[in-house]
């Protein structure tokens, strides 16, 4: 089984890179790391960067997680390779891209781009954004998936994660304490539905929706608590039609052994037991 330890970065390709920028730091409240022509890097907590646009497809999205040598990537390619998964070792230009010492790239069964890492860099300066959203740093990723239960299979299977609940297929799967890092959403195709940054308090995330509300920006669920991680969030809408979400008071799951996961309908009162509507493909029943 490949041991993964932490989600370390979103990218995502976009047609126009300061318009991207600019939402990431006017509106989401990141801190700009870097950015050259071709490439924006931005911050959320200690790390390097967690999120990287690039001049792209829209819909190039890739996921980094995070290993702890270059023997377990050579493990987890052999590994993936065994089950017919394609595996492609990192290059010097992609390790200076990615900023991390190594890694590796594959596709999920879905066709969700992976990175696994080695050494992400951290930053020796705390985060200071443009904006006080209260952000305390970049937590989770929700992902397309085309078959729910084979996917969970395979994140549960090949790689370390733990399923926290289900809300009909929709597996929540931890690789840590936090009740989820990755959220598996019946879609058609690959690609990742949401990202995540956690915030302080519940403060911040009504500051944030009005904050949003004045300036346009389109919310699609919430503000609202879920009933599963029973944390208190708010989705809205960025660049290239990609959601995001605040949210504060995640559970975290200490007692491995006699935790059991929990069965949601599929429904929206699985999403918000405040009885909010999510306007959110994935999330309608």
């Amino acid at each position: 089984m490949i041991e993964l330890l932490d989600i370390t970065y979103v990218r995502l390709g976009t047609r126009d890179l300061a318009a991207a920028a600019g939402f990431a730091t006017e509106i989401l409240g990141l801190e700009m790391a870097r950015r050259d022509n071709h490439m924006v890097y931005l911050r959320s907590d200690q790390r390097d960067h967690t999120l990287c646009y690039f001049e792209g497809d829209p819909k190039d999205h890739t996921v980094g997680f995070e290993v702890a040598t270059s023997a377990v990537l050579d493990q987890a390619a052999g590994e993936l390779e065994s089950q017919g998964i394609k595996v492609e070792r990192g290059t010097a230009a992609g390790c200076d891209d990615r900023r991390v010492a190594d890694y590796l790239s594959f596709r999920d069964p879905t066709g969700n781009a992976i990175d696994l890492v080695v050494r992400p860099h951290h930053c020796g300066r705390r985060c200071f954004p443009s904006r006080d959203a209260g952000i305390t740093g970049f937590s989770h990723v929700g992902l397309r998936s085309s078959d729910p239960p084979r996917d969970e299979a395979f994140w549960t299977g090949t790689l370390n994660a733990r399923v926290s609940d289900w809300i009909g297929d929709a597996a929540l799967l931890r690789i840590d304490e936090v009740h989820h890092k990755i959220a598996l959403f019946p879609s058609a195709g690959p690609g990742v539905q949401h990202i995540n940054h956690q915030v302080a308090t519940i403060d911040d995330v009504m500051r944030s929706a009005y904050f949003l509300d004045e300036r346009q920006i389109r919310i699609v669920f919430g503000p609202g608590r879920h009933p599963t991680s029973s944390s208190i969030f708010l989705y809205f809408e960025g660049p290239d039609a990609m959601t995001f979400e605040y949210s504060c008071g995640v559970k975290a799951i200490t007692d491995e052994a006699n935790y059991r996961p929990r069965q949601f309908p599929f429904d929206s009162s699985s999403f918000c037991l405040w009885g909010s509507k999510p306007d959110i493909p994935e999330f309608r029943d």
